[in-house]
């Protein structure tokens, strides 16, 4: 199957500002009602274009100043958010003028003169669910006013985005390469030059590039080739592209995709430095608020391949470097090819080098590696199309080589961005955001201490405005996260017999002077206590295959994020990628796949075997289920739920196939367990592919016994 979209989980977001006048300076209210959509912001001319994380919610905000005063720290706020930037529709200061932002959980930024004068832009983003603006202005003339924000339910780390990056395609085997884009979903392609060939002619773009690349064309950001240039001026690139190609004649420009910016090069006209094009560069990249920076263009300064190195390209590659930049992709040579953190002279430099990544695997017959390079090759390969893939955060990226179906050809890299916040700071988080516990029960919360900025100090943790009669303990009552990683610790509730009412917790982290906060909703149930649950945030010991006996080859039973994907059949969704709670479940093969059939469930059945528990007299469970087919299904493929005591199997729930496609859709199920009451038993999760060959795809979240 093919995945189509991935969906994160959704909160809405409202702006909380407050109206002020100080000076010069207006911070107007933009209220949102609890529970609306997100009202639509406006679109602004002259703007640096901004590509979204998935998940990511959008609102009004207005702070504004000019003129010789000051600014107390006013805030944009989006209350629950992980992360906030805000747009800039002005910024013109004058001499040593600055404005500061500063997220409320983490990262500061001082914006100057230099920043994108007479353009709207997005800034980098903010930790914490507000963003407090500061200004010191003295010159008259100086003013600046912002817009909007954007805001993320996830946390920075995890705000991904995807770009899929290749050159040389089109070409005559770009119809094998276009399939790993769609299966990518990404949010924007970039192109190293040489996209239709063999001279770029308009009539080569309609018949050679569009036919398979066409339908990325929305989301593709291009640079041209030298052959391109094999038609006069590249007409026929700048005609089929139009205003995405940059102003014609020049094919320079850029734009950002979440906190990375891109900048795209024209390396088949001048570039010498003091060039337009390089002065250009220069001003760009000193404009950037964002904390990660690539580059794309056609020429490699660095190759091992027929082409060489080319020195004529030095000029992008010395102002990248001085900027700090991270990644240049490049093409030409049709090869594939990874080099270590870089000068511009090809010494390795691990800390502040630039990585070129070539992929000029698109589509075009392979070159050899018959060159000297002047870099240090840390991958390459001379027989593969494939298509690079960008996962990128605020901090850092992940680059993958992803080839061709029928080739075995990958190769993977990461890297830090050089200008990431790096202050250190924690947040804390709970998971999940709710719990209910039953009078003389228990329950149990997950709570999340995050590092930034490479903090690894004692965090000191406690609850407190539980509910009357709900008792919590957190054990380890203290955490030490590794830098820039993750520590957990478990809030155990406890509630009597005579426990009632409900309550928005507060779970705090304390280390040094510095104290953070996370909201967890407790309510207490009616009597009867909660005997076992799994929201599958967390692995509580599950066990795949735990009798031995499993006989499916792939699509196995995993805990983990499901990534949606979509028949090419009946263009159903079968995989879903959202949960009920959270963004675990338990899937059969979490992973969409790259065709009709690829990762479901195959080859026989598959299970997972919970944790033991006593079943409470009465007992009841509850769970949500999801299971999906084509029409070549039949009775004998399952999706089952079973009570294992002892060795003894029970089936409490089951669903068949049949010759009718079914949809992925997630359901609520409840099963009698009470003939159970009083001993001690597992649930074992199954399901089967089984008799012929079919398309099965299953999953099980947020599972209770009461």
């Amino acid at each position: 199957m093919r995945s189509t979209t991935r969906r994160w989980r959704r909160r809405t977001l409202a702006v909380a500002t407050s109206t002020l006048a100080v000076g010069a300076f207006l911070v107007a209210a933009q209220p949102q009602a609890g529970g609306a959509a997100s009202p639509a912001v406006p679109e602004v001319a002259d703007q640096v274009p901004q590509l979204t994380e998935t998940g990511v919610t959008s609102g009004p905000a207005s702070i504004s100043g000019g003129g010789a005063s000051a600014l107390a720290g006013r805030s944009v706020c989006a209350p629950g958010a992980h992360w906030l930037r805000v747009r800039f529709t002005e910024l013109s200061l004058r001499g040593n003028d600055s404005v500061t932002l500063t997220g409320s959980s983490a990262g500061s930024y001082t914006l100057t003169a230099r920043h994108w004068p007479g353009k709207a832009f997005h800034t980098r983003a903010f930790e914490g669910d507000c963003v407090r603006v500061s200004a010191a202005l003295s010159d008259p003339a100086s003013r600046f006013a912002i817009d909007a924000y954007q805001a993320g339910d996830r946390p920075l780390a995890a705000a991904t985005t995807t770009v899929a990056a290749v050159g040389d395609v089109c070409g005559s085997s770009c119809n094998q390469t276009a399939p790993l884009i769609k299966n990518m979903n990404p949010q924007a392609l970039i192109l190293a030059g040489d996209n239709a060939y063999s001279s770029g002619t308009l009539s080569e773009y309609k018949n050679n590039f569009d036919p398979y690349y066409g339908q990325f064309k929305a989301i593709t950001y291009p640079t041209p080739g030298n052959h391109e240039y094999n038609t006069s001026g590249a007409s026929g690139y700048f005609d089929y592209f139009g205003a995405r190609a940059g102003e014609r004649g020049k094919g320079y420009y850029s734009f950002d995709v979440g906190d990375w910016h891109f900048v795209a090069l024209n390396s088949n006209i001048t570039r010498s430095t003091g060039s337009a094009q390089e002065t250009w560069l220069k001003n760009d990249l000193a404009a950037s608020t964002k904390p990660c920076t690539a580059a794309f263009f056609h020429h490699p300064r660095f190759s091992r391949g027929t082409h060489g190195d080319d020195s004529s390209v030095t000029p992008f590659f010395q102002a990248l470097y001085n900027a700090k930049a991270d990644l240049i992709v490049v093409g030409h040579d049709h090869n594939y090819q990874r080099y270590a953190p870089s000068r511009p002279d090809g010494t390795r430099d691990d800390a502040n080098g630039v990585r070129e990544v070539l992929i000029g695997t698109g589509g075009r017959g392979y070159y050899n590696f018959d060159q000297s390079s002047a870099a240090v090759q840390e991958a390459g390969n001379t027989n593969t199309f494939g298509v690079g893939k960008l996962t990128l955060s605020a901090t850092d990226y992940r680059s993958d080589f992803v080839p061709v179906s029928g080739r075995t050809f990958t190769d993977t890299a990461t890297g830090k961005c050089k200008k990431a916040v790096s202050s250190p700071a924690f947040s804390v988080g709970t998971s999940p955001s709710s719990v209910s516990v039953k009078p003389g029960g228990t329950a149990s919360v997950t709570v999340n201490v995050g590092s930034t900025g490479g903090f690894s100090a004692a965090t000191a943790l406690s609850v407190s405005g539980l509910p009357s009669g709900v008792t919590g303990t957190i054990s380890p009552s203290s955490v030490t996260p590794p830098a820039n990683g993750t520590a957990t610790a478990t809030l155990s509730l406890s509630a009597s017999d005579t426990a009632s009412g409900s309550a928005t917790a507060t779970v705090s982290g304390s280390s040094g002077s510095t104290t953070q906060t996370a909201k967890v909703s407790v309510s207490v149930g009616t009597a009867g206590g909660e005997a076992f649950s799994d929201d599958f945030e967390t692995d509580k010991g599950w066990r795949l295959n735990a009798a031995g006996t499993d006989t499916a080859s792939s699509g196995k039973w995993e805990r983990g994020d499901p990534e949606q994907t979509t028949s090419t059949y009946s263009n159903q969704i079968k995989q879903r990628g959202d949960t009920t709670s959270g963004v675990n479940c338990l899937v059969t093969g979490r992973l969409a796949g790259s065709e009709y059939g690829a990762n479901d469930l195959d080859g026989g059945a598959s299970s997972m075997a919970s944790p033991s528990f006593t079943v409470p007299a009465g007992g009841k469970l509850t769970f949500s289920y999801t299971f999906a087919h084509g029409d070549n299904a039949t009775s004998a493929d399952y999706l089952r739920i079973r009570v294992l005591d002892g060795t003894t199997p029970t089936t409490v729930f089951e669903k068949t196939g049949s010759a009718t496609e079914v949809a992925g859709v997630w359901q609520n199920a409840t099963a009698d367990l009470s003939s159970f009451a009083g001993r001690s038993v597992r649930l074992l999760v199954e399901a089967a592919d089984a008799s012929t060959a079919s398309l099965w795809e299953s999953a099980v979240d947020d599972i209770r016994v009461v």
